[in-house]
This record gives structure tokens, sequence and C-alpha cells, in this order.
């Protein structure tokens, strides 16, 4: 069998119509993709990395870093958009790549979904913990150190010959903490959630889109009245003499890092075989969802660096942080704190939601073993992967830093983009016939630009990140060629969700 042999648009079609025991229920309409996505963006991105990427790259001009990776989200978007309408059936760019691109292509892109949605669960789970941790202390509930923060924390070889406190060597440092204990807790809690059922994931995450677009709202008008302009001089702090390290390319280096924020829209496309009317309402959540949070991402950015110097900015909790240090602002601290809480978690709940999906795609076509597609004959949820999923992403959160999880989650993400956009122009080669109900405008221009605006934010990443890329792909291979080339269902003819069930 050919590594790139690619599987049936027909057949995974039917696949996605497929109904009764043994498949995914069908309960998600347009709003509810709409407010999955805006779930899954708004998070991390506003609540955590925006003070990280001010602080370390781009200072006060953090607003450009978000227009420039919202530039490039939407090419890819658009390309998703596509294909969500074109190939609707779970598992987002794995899916799209094996009907493109072909199994090697697909398990590769598989592989490194894990380090968007594995990872991006455990990443926001370290952000969510320090602003639990924020909450608590609101109302003067302390809880230990050592089980609030990882026992390690991640050091660049800048901050070491800085003598920055707790940095000794470059690479990772023990920080004296045994566990970060609220990270597990609240990944094992959404992990629950979503074993019970997609209906009820759904409800939930649709009330916390609401309370967290509240309080995201409120932080946008209160702040406008306490912002300092001289807290946006110089916009474009001068070049420190290092790459990243302010000047322009600390704008592209924080678009690279806060590239991060936008991953939700494509997890959207993980719940296609969920949706009722894939291939109307999938491009509605899609582009809807990138198009709203990215307005929210530019103001709140800009009023976060204009109420607090960027230089302060540097915490895990930077929005609760700027508004506890302003007396006029005090008054919503709770608030922001409580909106982060409950925001960060739709976070987690939509990443695990989107790992589980594929890992389900890929036991489906034969590439993993058959317990992972199993459904819950109650819940109709791959109740077995989502567990496994979940005490993976627990054991990241709660041992590594956030910085280091957020560097792969982002590396893993914009592969996964690049190949998207180049699989929509290879489909307009290849099935010039196939029915698009959305077409993405002007390709091959917004594919090509896809691929070039994602690679280049790759570029931007650290060289150890990259590393640590082809350390996970290497890993992928080996199970590939061992398993999961002996037992896809391309080569063997058997029905992977039949074995499943």
């Amino acid at each position: 069998m050919s590594l790139w042999a690619t599987k049936s648009i027909a057949l995974l079609r039917a696949e996605a119509d497929a109904t009764g025991e043994g498949t995914l229920k069908k309960t998600l309409g347009a709003l509810n993709l709409t407010t999955l996505g805006i779930g899954a963006i708004i998070g991390a991105g506003i609540f955590v990395l925006t003070g990280l990427a001010a602080a370390r790259h781009a200072g006060p001009a953090v607003p450009l870093s978000f227009i420039a990776a919202g530039i490039a989200c939407a090419f890819a978007g658009l390309c998703y958009a596509e294909m969500a309408s074109a190939v609707p059936v779970a598992g987002s760019a794995y899916t799209y790549s094996y009907a493109t691109m072909g199994e090697f292509m697909a398990w590769i892109i598989g592989w490194d979904l894990v380090l968007e949605y594995a990872m991006g669960a455990s990443t926001v789970g370290v952000g969510w913990s320090g602003y639990f941790v924020g909450l608590l202390e609101n109302v003067n509930i302390h809880l230990p150190a050592a089980l609030t923060s990882a026992p390690y924390r991640w050091c660049e070889a800048s901050e070491v010959a800085k003598a920055v406190v707790g940095c000794v060597t470059p690479g990772l440092n023990s920080t004296g903490s045994i566990v970060n204990l609220p990270a597990i807790a609240i990944v094992a809690i959404m992990s629950f959630v979503l074993v019970v059922g997609i209906k009820e994931s759904a409800t939930v995450n649709n009330f916390i889109v609401a309370l967290k677009l509240t309080v995201v709202a409120l932080f946008i008008v209160a702040g406008a009245f306490y912002i300092n302009s001289a807290n946006w001089h110089p916009f474009i702090p001068p070049n420190q003499g290092e790459f990243g390290k302010f000047g322009f390319s600390g704008v592209l280096r924080g678009a690279g890092l806060i590239f991060f924020a936008y991953i939700g829209f494509d997890a959207v496309s993980t719940a296609a075989q969920e949706a009722k009317n894939p291939q109307k309402d999938m491009p509605k959540g899609i582009l809807g969802s990138l198009a709203i949070c990215t307005v929210l991402y530019i103001l709140v950015s800009g009023i976060l660096t204009g109420i607090m110097p960027y230089t302060k900015l540097d915490v895990s909790h930077p929005v609760g942080y700027a508004v506890d240090s302003i007396p006029g602002l005090r008054w919503m601290g709770w608030m922001i704190n409580l909106g982060a809480v409950l925001g960060l978690a739709s976070v987690i709940l939509v990443m695990l939601l989107g790992q589980s999906r594929v890992f389900y795609s890929m036991s489906r076509d034969g590439l993993l073993p058959p317990w992972v597609g199993k459904i819950h004959p109650r819940f109709r949820t791959p109740w077995l992967t989502q567990i496994f999923v979940g005490l993976f992403a627990m054991f990241f959160t709660g041992v590594f830093p956030i910085q280091l999880l957020g560097e792969l989650v982002n590396i893993g993400t914009l592969l996964a983009f690049v190949l998207v956009c180049a699989g929509v122009w290879i489909l307009r080669h290849t099935r010039p016939d196939l029915d698009r109900p959305f077409k993405t405008p002007w390709v091959p221009a917004v594919p090509i630009l896809g691929v070039l605006c994602c690679g280049g934010l790759m570029a931007t990443l650290p060289g150890d990140t990259w590393i640590r890329l082809f350390v996970w792909m290497a890993i992928g291979l080996v199970i590939y060629f061992l398993y999961g080339r002996r037992h896809s269902t391309l080569h063997t003819g058997v029905d992977g969700q039949k074995s499943a069930r």
C-alpha cells in the first residue's frame, strides 16, 4: 500500500451521515459551534499570554502581534471553512490531510495535533490555576505554594545571564514546588463533563461563554477610563540586541507566542460529525468565532498595556494583576478572576474535546487501537480515549511551566494550519468537481498566503522548540510503522468503526 493513498471523499461523507449506536450524536447547531469556537479562543490569549508577549517581546505593540497572528489565522480559517463544509467528519486537519495528501501525511498531522489540543489543554490548565489561586486569595483563602505551581520553570540563557531569581541554568530549573494541583483538578473535571455527553458539554460551554464575554466587555469599558498614554511610549521599544526582544522582530516573535490564543476556531472543525448541518454551519462557527475574538483581543491588549507598564506584565495572571494594581479598578478584580477561571475552563473543555475526536477518527481508520474509538452505549461519546487524553493532559499541566507548553502548542498548531491551507489548493486540482458548500475565495492566493504566514510564524519560534517537535514526530513515526500502517483500514479493508463497537 502506498504511503500516499488517500481516503475517498464519498466514504468520509458516508461516515459523517451514519447514525445509530456506535456513532457520535448530532446535536450542535450554528450557535453552538460559534460559542464552541469562542469558548476555545477567549482564554489564555487574553488572560495569560498577553502579558507575557508584551513584557518579553513586543512591548505596548502587542496589539500589532495580535493583528499579525489574526491575519495568518484569517487565511487558515477560510481554508478550514472550505474543508469543513466539503469533508464534514470528525478529525479536523487529520481527516482533511487523509483526503488530500494521503495516509502518511494524515498520520503526521494527527500525531502533531496532540501538541495542539492535549498540550493546549495542559497549557491553559496552568493559566487557570494562577487565576483560581488569585480568586481564592480575594476571599482570604491561601493554598500552599508547593501545590499551586509547576515543579519546574523554563529559563532562557539571557535570564540566566541576568541572574533572574530561580534561573540557574538555561532550560528547566527546579522551583521547589511539588505539583500544580488546581491545574490537574480542572482538567479532571472537564474530562468528566466530556465523557457525560456532547450536548451537556455544549450547554456548559454556552453558559461559560456568556459570562466571560460579559467580563471582557466590562474590562474594556472600565479600563478605557484609566489609560495612561505614557505607557504606550515608545509603542515599539528599541531592540535589546537579540531577535524577538522588542523592535519589529519582537512584534513578530510576540505573534508567534500569542498565536496560541487563536487555535480555538479550528477546534470547531473537530466536532463536525456532531453538527446537525455541518456543510452550512461549520463555516459560520469557524469564521464567526474567529472574527469576534480578533476584535476583542486587539481591544483588550491595547487597554491592558495602556493601564499598566508592559514591564510589569510578566506574570501568570496579567489582567487580574493590572486591575488589582489600580485602586479605581480593584472593585472588578474578583470579576476578572472569576471570568478567567470560567473562561479558561471552557478552553480546556474544547481542547480536550478536539483531541479525543482526532484520536476517535484515527482509531476508526485503524491507525490506533480499536478501544480508542469505542463509543459509550449511553452517552455516545468516545469515553475511553477521553479519559486517556485527560490523564495525559493532567500529567503535563501539573508538572511543566506555561512557556514551554505554549511554544509546543504553537508549533504544532502552525504546522496543522500549513497542511490544511496546502490541502485546499491540492483538492481544488485533484477534485475540481467536489461539492463545496463554502468556497475559499481567491484560490490559490489565500492558501499560499496562509502557508507563508503560518510558516513564517513557525520560523520565529526558538530552535529548541523545533528540536522538541522533531523528537515528538520521530516517536510518532515509530508508532505508525510498527502499528498504524499494519492495521490501516485502507490496507486491511476492516471497518475500524465496527471493530471499535
